[in-house]
């Protein structure tokens, strides 16, 4: 894999940002990093990375990469009063990882191009624990030109493999439709499980056959350990959940496209808020994982869960 000549930063150092910038740094690239807790970048500069003391001071870089949680934190960042694109220098290429809304996305392109600076978006597929297994995956629009200059870095961060769909915000798009399908399928393996438990199949048995089977998947195997200990420690929460299956009905209504199994899951995931609601800490219920929508998918069918505690692999340990 070839490395880029190309300097690059990076902003936002959460769950997801700090294992992507830290894969590029010990991959041997060189990468100024800024963080708004910026202990969390301290371990990144001892591997070799700058740590800057504000956004603006990534203006020189030839690309910004940026992993934040809200388009308002991207736009914070990019327009505040320190961003990076608020002086008279700023990066002829801004590299979005984050997941937003495409309507946001595409004001934030536009201010970008009238400031003449290209914008790809890249949203990538997988938690923490993916990334430095090297099984991230990634989906990429905007300018086909731009995204072959940053290829090398995006190769890098996605070590399952890049997709290039097209221009503007088709990525975004790809985006929803995955965190659609993810809905599905996390909320079926919590109805399935429940069910062949009820019927007196352990839960690591159960799963163990379908992580072995057609229906197997890099999901459904790191979910294992998980969904058979239950251990909600978060990595996705089921009201960003939620969020992403709206995003997803509303433009199945504006494309025209009838998405009946999404509607039903949807409406299968709201039932975790009311089962929260019954909680003594219902805000902490609606913080664990979604995997997490095993307890509610249990208690609707009356069933006591205990953990199995068995030490079982997820398929991404790193050597």
């Amino acid at each position: 894999m070839s490395k880029s000549t190309l300097s690059a930063g990076w902003i936002g150092l959460g769950r997801m940002g700090f294992p992507m910038a830290e894969r590029l740094i010990k991959a041997g690239f060189k990468l100024s990093v800024w963080n708004r807790t910026k202990s969390k970048a301290e371990p990144l500069a001892a591997l070799g990375a700058e740590l800057v003391d504000r956004p603006s001071d990534l203006a020189g870089v030839d690309v910004l990469f940026t992993m934040v949680s809200t388009g308002d934190d991207l736009e914070q960042v990019y327009f505040g009063s320190v961003g990076v694109a608020t002086g008279t220098r700023r990066p002829p290429i801004f590299v979005d990882c984050s997941s937003i809304g495409v309507e946001q996305s595409d004001v934030i392109r536009s201010r970008l191009h009238a400031l003449g600076s290209q914008f790809l978006v890249a949203p990538v597929s997988g938690n923490g624990k993916c990334v430095k297994a090297g099984k991230l995956s990634q989906v990429v629009s905007g300018p086909r030109d731009v995204y072959e200059k940053v290829l090398p870095f995006l190769e890098t961060i996605a070590g399952n493999g890049v997709a290039y769909v097209g221009e503007g915000d088709l990525a975004r798009i790809c985006k929803i439709a995955h965190n659609v399908f993810l809905g599905v399928i996390i909320e079926n393996l919590a109805e399935i499980t429940i069910l062949a438990e009820r019927a007196g199949v352990p839960r690591h048995a159960f799963l163990e056959f379908i992580n072995n089977s057609v229906m197997g998947s890099i999901f459904t195997r790191y979910k294992t350990p998980a969904l058979v200990n239950l251990d909600w420690t978060t990595t996705f929460t089921v009201p960003l959940l939620r969020k992403d299956m709206d995003l997803g009905l509303e433009l199945g209504r504006e494309l025209g496209v009838a998405l009946p199994v999404t509607a039903a899951t949807r409406e299968a995931i709201q039932a975790h808020f009311g089962t929260a609601a019954l909680q003594s800490d219902p805000e902490a219920y609606l913080a664990k994982d979604f995997a997490a929508l095993l307890e509610t998918v249990a208690l609707h069918a009356g069933h006591k869960l205990v953990s199995e505690n068995k030490p079982l692999k997820t398929g991404l340990e790193v050597d």
